[in-house]
C-alpha cells in the first residue's frame, strides 16, 4: 500500500511541478512582451506598475503550486530539507502576497480618487 502512496504522490509532484513551471513560463513571457511594447512606445509609470502588478499575480500563482506540490512531498518524506523548502517558499510567497495585496490597494484608492472606473492589469473593466 505504502509502495501506490509513494508511486501516486511522486507523480502528482511531478505534474504539480510542471504547472507552476508553466504558469510561471507564461506570467514571464507574457511580462516580456509587454515590456517590450511598453519600450516602443510611450509607457507611463501607471501602465509599467500594471504589468509588474499582474507579473506578481502570476508568481504568487506558481509559487501556490509549488507549495502544493511541495506539501504532498513533505506528506511522505521525513527530511528536514523538504520541511525547509517547503517553510521557505510559504514565506516567500507570503511576503509576495502581502506586498501585491499592499499595492493593489493603493491602486484602488489612486484610482477612487482620480474617479477613473477600475480597470484589471489586462485592460477589461473591472466587475
Amino acid at each position: 500500500m505504502k509502495e501506490w502512496l509513494d508511486y501516486f504522490s511522486d507523480q502528482a509532484i511531478i505534474l504539480i511541478d510542471w504547472i507552476a513551471l508553466l504558469v510561471i513560463l507564461g506570467g514571464t513571457v507574457e511580462v516580456v512582451i509587454r515590456a517590450v511594447r511598453g519600450a516602443l512606445t510611450h509607457w507611463s509609470r501607471h501602465e509599467q506598475r500594471e504589468v509588474w502588478l499582474r507579473f506578481a499575480r502570476w508568481l504568487v500563482a506558481g509559487l501556490t503550486f509549488q507549495l502544493a506540490a511541495d506539501i504532498i512531498e513533505t506528506s511522505i518524506s521525513t527530511s528536514w530539507e523538504t520541511i525547509g523548502r517547503v517553510a521557505a517558499i510559504a514565506v516567500i510567497r507570503t511576503f509576495l502576497n502581502y506586498f501585491l495585496e499592499r499595492d493593489l490597494e493603493e491602486r484602488r484608492a489612486w484610482q477612487h480618487e482620480s474617479g477613473s472606473p477600475p480597470r484589471s492589469p489586462t485592460g477589461t473593466d473591472a466587475q
